[in-house]
């Protein structure tokens, strides 16, 4: 037997497991119950779909879950985030954790300080990086927190002050104290940049916990692969990648259904719905991939702009009771189709998931409905069969440089920050690139999304 690679998905109901060769094929599934450690879970189903497989041959594993996402419904485990913000005097008079839920504020909120520095539109200062308050907010930092979020005005346009505060901090706490620097996480917007940036730094230490968990699990069973984690965009990035931006895990589920739709279904452009055990998902294929939401994002009840899939919801599922009648679900999903979709024709419709056969087999405005073989472990088929990802979101200044040397670094950015997440850096290719200019700047400026996409590379 050639070498294989393990994909797991964990829902809120079900942990689904699969084991799949080089060629796509699925050789072997497992479903269990989600367990509220979530890590029982895992090694059950791990444990069954194991079975008759020869450990050594598995060289990669990719995993869906929700523990950032659980972690944020529970948030006495989230860790304490000093927050430091370059932005003072312009951004003093909307504070840190502004609108932020109460329940999350008091377990997260560490010192705050916002000091003088920043950048304009173009790039240029508004005022020197505050060195001095920088070391003081470090010391304030020191045995007080879990991690740290630094966030510089407009630093999209010019990482430097960001960089510089990082480095400042990192001299005098150590690299035990995990920074998040805010354009690494997310993309214009202060506030909910500095959001993001919170967020994850609030999820690093639960999170480096489950991944030392998910490598302990394969030890045990003598498995030593490489190992992967799932992004909310149908990606996947390295463990240490993984460790460094929990963040982006958040939503990874509902895409990794849709990503296994595609890879089952043979289909680039579809209506996906992925029917769980307590409720339903639909959401737009469009080339392959999860359409992403235009909409800022709450993350519970925090204001963000993340990438996030463009779903709806229904309160239905395999698990529901009393059991929802074909007709009434037919009606249901002929108005949640007619919603996703981007325009009035008919589309195919892939029905995944455990209750998948509760999708009727007609559907007004569908052209068809498909229900592949291996349809109720979608999940983690799709994170199985996963590429690896890197994205650049940031504005270009044209004047300070030329159009075509600013696309060339996004495009090369892109394609490193891929390789760091695994992806085999022969293969990588680009496959988003989206410019808008921002005409409320003065002279000539975009803004710039980039993202690169490769397979993971060959483990013999």
């Amino acid at each position: 037997m050639n070498a294989v690679r393990i994909g797991i998905d964990v829902g809120g109901t079900n942990t689904d497991a699969v084991v799949m060769d080089s060629n796509g094929s699925v050789l072997a599934w497992q479903k269990v119950a989600t367990t509220p450690g979530r890590l029982d879970g895992i090694t059950e189903a791990l444990t069954a779909v194991l079975t008759g497989v020869e450990g050594q041959l598995v060289n990669q594993v990719m995993v869906g879950t929700t523990h950032p996402a659980d972690a944020l419904r529970s948030p006495q485990h989230l860790g304490r985030v000093g927050v430091l913000r370059i932005g003072a005097p312009a951004t003093l008079s909307v504070p840190p954790f502004t609108r932020w839920p109460a329940a999350l504020v008091e377990p997260v909120a560490g010192p705050v300080a916002v000091i003088g520095g920043g950048h304009e539109h173009d790039g240029r200062e508004i005022n020197p990086l505050d060195v001095d308050a920088v070391r003081e907010f470090a010391r304030s930092c020191e045995g007080a927190v879990d991690s740290i979020a630094v966030i510089g005005v407009t630093s999209p346009v010019n990482t430097d002050h960001e960089r510089r505060a990082a480095a400042i901090i990192r001299d005098h706490l150590g690299d035990e104290v995990a920074i998040t620097q805010g354009h690494e996480i997310s993309g214009i917007g202060l506030l909910e940049r500095e959001n993001s940036a919170i967020l994850n730094g609030s999820l690093i230490t639960l999170h480096r916990t489950m991944i030392d968990g998910l490598f302990r699990i394969l030890a045990e069973r003598g498995l030593s692969p490489d190992l992967y984690l799932t992004q909310n965009d149908g990606t996947l990035m390295s463990a240490g990648q993984a460790a460094r931006r929990p963040v982006l895990m958040i939503g990874s589920g509902p895409t990794n259904s849709m990503r296994g739709a595609a890879h089952l279904s043979g289909l680039k452009d579809a209506i996906v719905v992925d029917v769980g055990g307590t409720s339903t998902d639909v959401g737009l294929l469009v080339d392959g991939f999860p359409r992403i939401s235009a909409l800022p994002v709450e993350i519970g009840g925090v204001r963000t702009n993340y990438r996030m899939p463009d779903l709806i919801s229904a309160g239905f599922g395999a698990d529901s009771s009393p059991q929802p009648g074909p007709a009434n679900v037919a009606k249901r999903l002929t108005a949640l189709a007619d919603r996703i979709k981007a325009s009035r024709g008919e589309l195919p419709l892939v029905a995944v998931g455990g209750g998948a056969h509760l999708v009727p087999d007609r559907i007004d405005g569908v052209s068809e409905v498909l229900r592949p073989e291996s349809v109720q472990v979608a999940n983690a088929i799709g994170a199985a069969t996963a590429e690896a990802s890197g994205v650049v979101d940031q504005i270009f200044v044209y004047d300070n440089s030329t159009r075509e040397s600013c696309l060339a670094y996004a495009r090369e950015r892109a394609e490193e920050e891929a390789v760091l997440a695994g992806a085999d850096p022969a293969r990588v290719r680009i496959t988003k690139l989206i410019e808008v200019p921002l005409t409320y700047m003065a002279g000539s400026s975009a803004r710039v999304l980039v993202q690169a996409q490769g397979p993971l590379p060959a483990r013999m």
